[in-house]
């Protein structure tokens, strides 16, 4: 059977939410979707894992009935290892279900709990096939035998996936897509995944070390605290990780992602975190490493009955009014290590409120443990629309000693991309951010270091308006220039920077010099529009040799990404491409280096599931997947679907249809289809345009009744009757023909994918790689050169009308409408 890619899987998933979505939100089929999808894996891989053994044991002497009967004993199988009883094996899932579907789940998630106490206890109880908890929608028979047979499709074990952690991936993909789905329900316990890759790159956890989070909603923070550590060289099996959350389902769902990305020792407590911490060390709290974190925003809590109540050492905040974001900085702080770090997203509030809050802000400033605050944009967070900010704390040995001169600002409100829903803070983004982090340096309108003796006269404020200010300044008008015309040097010197990244001196190309005015200059004679629409060559010159470096770049170490399958050696290569790109293109000038670090970053990001894929499949192996993705997406649905998930699929064919793959392999084929598709849309205009119209009769009076004639027909492009069979006769046989063209598809396709040799596969590949690296580059380059038209364009919508020409057309017009009164004698 063929290995399962990512887009397969995903889709598969997804299909399966299709089956519930509409009778329940996404906030509560997500249990359901889950709960299957653990027990399936887990009993796909047993199958595995206990074929294997039957398999060893024969090899060793024992009869197969022998060997039968040992596997199916626990103490055949590790500790650590799952073991899956016959109530909770599919195949008995699926005998059962033909009766009571929903009982024989129950049954076996409560058995693969049972037998499994230590890596499950709790975890599926929450789950429930047959009543209805934690106000979930009770699911009728017939769909949940439904959701059976539709996970009964795939097999699940590691080795039907195409690269180790597939599964883990289609999870979270999974968990994205029901916090998007799920607006402030869904997204309560999901953070967006952008934001945590900056956290982790701001507190950079390394082999050894353990990382906490407090409010661990689904795991996101520690599954990609492990990623940090695996891209950048390291094992992230020697990271430890442990997380608290308070809502039993969302950490039933973070115990499964963790099992799902093969984290079999990460401990997950259930409970609240300020009530009652739970990881506790010879009667202490445990210490951490690296804690990342995102509580739940605008929470009361309760002071009474509070274990380790010494954490809150700075002060306590009122209990009610929603006030309790400081207690969790405080239990933050309480439970990092001397040398620790620690990253936490916080509402604005907890920055200027007064009171008790004003208080903890206060020592914690006095004592070193505020490094830096990082405002984040607008929309960026699943469920709320205000911005967000991010603290940087320290551990009890404060901030080292070389960035003591004062608390960190970052405003970067504006470093986000506007999206339809939902705003994006990407890989450049991060990239601005955590450089101004680690430089520490001052840059205006986005980072400052404010100095103590500052914030204290400031009562310890900490609005990041207040330190840097990042409102853009009022658009200049020059009252002189709107009356006697010509652009004020001062505004050009403001843009010059802008201008010469592109290599362009904007008085020497886009102006002339104005006559005994040096203060000033003129438009060109060819007018600012003539000019404007000129600045895309004048800019030609430089993007050429953007492209030239891009591509001298890629010549170099396109190399690394070559011998991936040999070497093996990944986290290498992302070091070595992400660090050169930036060096070897940032000398030409046209994209500053947060830009280029984003664009290489966004990508690889992008690229990275193919790779794991290529290092695991070589080239073929990863064509023959996208070829398996491609043909996946035209096997028909259930004929049970529903008219939402058969337009799904339909748009699903025609997007693989278009995977760019398609052109490559068959171009003749696709030129043939689309030759046909034309032809048979053009016979479907002419047979409509040369058929009889349908009579219809008009009304002829206000009260609607019909006076019974008939409107006259226009019958000037009505063909003949022998015409117009023929041309049908011919859009029939157009129709078959595109028809046969459109079921050959998968089988051409395939058949041209297994004609490539080794040596084509990498070219096609890297090709794409190539391609998707350049494209992204230059949207930057577009984005700016857009820039500097519409920066150029506004100063000839300013300056370009003066005061003398209105008059001067005011007056022409004037002389116009006298004369024309005149001809008419009124004058």
């Amino acid at each position: 059977m063929a290995q399962l890619t990512l887009p397969q899987l995903e889709r598969h998933l997804y299909a399966a939410a299709d089956i519930l979505r509409g009778k329940m939100d996404a906030a509560q089929y997500q249990d359901y979707i889950f709960g299957m999808l653990f027990l399936k894996r887990a009993s796909d891989q047993f199958d595995v894992a206990r074929a294997a053994l039957v398999k060893k044991l024969v090899a060793e002497g024992k009869s197969p009935q022998q060997a039968e009967m040992i596997s199916e004993a626990r103490g055949a199988y590790k500790a650590h290892e799952f073991y899956v009883p016959q109530e909770s094996r599919w195949s008995s899932i699926v005998r059962e279900s033909r009766t009571e579907p929903g009982k024989a789940l129950d049954i076996a998630l409560a058995e693969l709990e049972n037998h499994n106490h230590q890596a499950l206890d709790g975890v599926l109880s929450y789950i429930s096939f047959t009543e209805s908890r934690g106000g979930n929608t009770k699911l009728t028979k017939p769909v949940i035998q439904q959701l059976i047979d539709h996970f009964s499709e795939y097999r699940l074990s590691n080795d039907d996936f195409e690269f180790p952690d597939l599964l883990g991936h289609a999870y979270e993909y999974l968990i994205g897509e029901f916090a998007d789905e799920g607006g402030k329900k869904g997204g309560q316990f999901y953070t967006p995944r952008s934001v945590i890759r900056m956290m982790n790159q701001l507190v950079k956890p390394q082999p050894g070390m353990s990382v906490y989070d407090p409010c661990c909603g689904s795991a996101g923070m520690l599954i990609l605290s492990k990623e940090y550590v695996q891209d950048h060289g390291g094992d992230g099996s020697h990271l430890a990780v442990y997380g608290q959350e308070d809502n039993g389902s969302a950490w039933a769902m973070a115990r499964m992602n963790l099992l799902m990305h093969g984290v079999a020792d990460g401990i997950i407590h259930h409970g609240d975190t300020l009530a009652e911490p739970k990881h506790i060390q010879n009667g202490q709290l445990q210490r951490f490493d690296r804690i990342l974190t995102n509580p739940p925003f605008a929470q009361n809590y309760r002071r009474e009955g509070m274990k380790f109540a010494e954490r809150m050492a700075y002060g306590w905040t009122p209990e009610s009014g929603k006030k309790a974001d400081l207690m969790f900085i405080q239990h933050v702080l309480a439970v990092l290590e001397a040398d620790g770090i620690a990253a936490s997203v916080m509402p604005h509030g907890v920055l200027f409120r007064g009171g008790e809050e004003q208080k903890i802000r206060k020592q914690m400033i006095e004592e070193g443990r505020l490094e830096a605050v990082i405002g984040i944009g607008p929309n960026v967070f699943y469920g709320t629309g205000i911005p967000a900010c991010i603290l940087v704390l320290r551990g009890r040995d404060g901030v080292p000693a070389d960035r003591r001169d004062g608390v960190l600002f970052i405003n970067a409100d504006r470093e986000i991309t506007t999206g339809r829903t939902q705003n994006l803070l990407e890989a450049q983004h991060a990239e601005k951010i955590v450089s101004a982090y680690e430089n520490r340096a001052e840059i205006p309108g986005f980072a400052r270091v404010v100095k103590f003796e500052e914030l204290a006269r400031n009562d310890y404020n900490l609005n990041i308006r207040r330190y840097v200010d990042n409102t853009p300044a009022p658009e200049p008008q020059d009252v002189r220039a709107h009356l006697y015309g010509g652009v004020p040097r001062t505004e050009i010197a403001a843009r010059k920077a802008q201008f010469e990244a592109f290599g362009i001196d904007p008085e020497g190309a886009l102006f002339r010099v104005r006559d005994g005015d040096p203060d000033y200059v003129d438009f060109l004679q060819e007018g600012y529009e003539a000019t404007a629409a000129r600045i895309p060559g004048l800019a030609e010159e430089l993007e050429v040799l953007l492209g030239r470096a891009f591509h001298t770049w890629w010549d170099e170490h396109a190399e690394r990404l070559a011998k991936l399958p040999v070497h093996q050696q990944m986290a290498q290569a992302r070091k070595e491409l992400l660090t050169t790109f930036t060096e070897a293109l940032e000398p030409v000038g046209v994209l500053d280096k947060h830009q280029l670090a984003g664009t290489v970053a966004a990508w690889w990001f992008d690229t990275k599931n193919d790779l794991l894929v290529l290092m695991a499949k070589d080239f073929n192996g990863l064509i023959d997947g996208w070829v398996r993705s491609i043909a996946s997406a035209f096997e028909e649905p259930s004929a049970k679907a529903d008219a939402k998930t058969k337009a799904r699929h339909r748009a699903a064919m025609r997007k693989a249809r278009e995977h760019r793959l398609v052109p490559e392999l068959i171009p003749a084929y696709v030129e043939q289809l689309e030759t046909v598709e034309a032809l048979v849309a053009k016979l479907d205009a002419e047979v409509k345009a040369g058929s009889p119209p349908k009579k219809t009769s008009k009304a002829s009076d206000a009260d609607g009744e019909e006076d019974g004639d008939e409107e006259e027909l226009d019958l000037s492009e009505v063909l003949p009757p022998k015409e117009l069979a023929a041309l049908k006769k011919k859009q029939r046989a157009a129709k078959l023909e595109l028809t046969a063209l459109k079921a050959s598809f998968v089988n051409e396709l395939k058949s041209a994918a297994n004609k490539l040799t080794g040596t084509q596969a990498q070219e096609v590949v890297l090709g794409f790689l190539n391609a998707d690296l350049y494209a992204r580059m230059i949207r930057f380059v577009t984005s700016d050169r857009r820039a500097l038209i519409d920066a150029f364009r506004n100063w000839g919508e300013k300056y370009a009308v003066t005061l003398a020409h209105l008059e001067q057309e005011r007056e022409a017009s004037a002389k116009r409408l006298r004369e024309y009164l005149k001809e008419l004698g009124y004058a």
